[in-house]
């Protein structure tokens, strides 16, 4: 069986895949800063800080695949961002040259895309239009494993993951009928595809309002498991508690594009 690493043990989504993936990956080896706080006796983990390429390299010895998740997961501070998702994502990809592993699965975000309107329905294609510097981080990413695939053969998949969570929660609400995707191991499984050199697929269930064209990914196999729509009445109830945002309520990255802003809004990509 494979050995695969996944990073980011510790954090949300990690701790929701390390459920799911063991039946799929029995040989998985778990990584994060420090090991998660349920840690079962079962599981096997080593700590290493992404910033430091030598710990990197060694987490990866051995590795066939690796499920990248870690990192700084939202808005932050550009030195928290610099390290951990910039020098910390070159350094996996580096590692994973030097040390042999044939595949990269890269947990990008629907944030290096976030200044798309939500009226458009955009492919994996687009020219990137980060909302932060969380999705610069991501766009970094999208585009270092490009050229490791195409310079190195390393095979990678970068997926542009919407809200994830059981259900359609965070702010806002309304939001996650669209880009919401529900815990699952389908996705991850299918990124490992032999076929795959270089992909992008977005990362979400099947929901009704949409914004993103996901062709690729279901041409591939992918199922999703869940619908946002079966939690509308949830969002919309929430949605209702919150303060508009002429800026985020417009753009798909949300709170993302608003936050900070002092831009002209009218003169960001729009299509009338």
């Amino acid at each position: 069986m494979p050995r695969i690493l996944m990073t980011g043990a510790a954090g949300g989504i990690g701790t929701s895949l390390r459920k799911l993936l063991p039946p799929i990956y029995p040989n998985l080896v778990l990584s994060d800063l420090k090991a998660p706080a349920d840690l079962g006796a079962h599981e096997k983990f080593k700590a290493a800080d992404l910033a430091d390429l030598a710990q990197v390299e060694a987490i990866c010895e051995g590795v066939d695949g690796i499920l990248h998740f870690g990192g700084y997961s939202v808005e932050g501070p550009w030195d928290a961002i610099l390290q951990s998702n910039i020098i910390g994502g070159y350094n996996l990809f580096e590692a994973a040259r030097k040390k042999r592993v044939k595949r990269v699965v890269f947990a990008s975000s629907n944030h290096a895309v976030g200044f798309y309107p939500r009226h458009h329905r955009i492919g994996t294609d687009v020219t990137a239009r980060p909302d932060s510097r969380y999705g610069v981080s991501k766009v970094f990413g999208e585009a270092v494993g490009a050229l490791y695939a195409d310079k190195h053969g390393l095979g990678v998949t970068c997926l542009r993951i919407g809200n994830f969570g059981e259900k359609a929660a965070g702010p806002p609400p309304a939001r996650d009928l669209a880009e919401a995707g529900r815990p699952g191991a389908t996705l991850p499984d299918r990124a490992r595809h032999p076929d795959i050199h270089f992909e992008i697929f977005y990362g979400a269930s099947y929901n009704e309002r949409v914004w993103w064209d996901n062709h690729r990914a279901y041409d591939l196999g992918y199922r999703p498991t869940g619908r946002a729509e079966d939690f509308r009445e949830h969002a919309m109830a929430e949605q209702a508690k919150l303060p508009p945002d002429p800026v985020g309520d417009f753009y798909q990255g949300g709170a993302f594009c608003g936050m900070e802003f002092s831009g002209d809004k009218s003169r960001i990509v729009d299509w009338k």
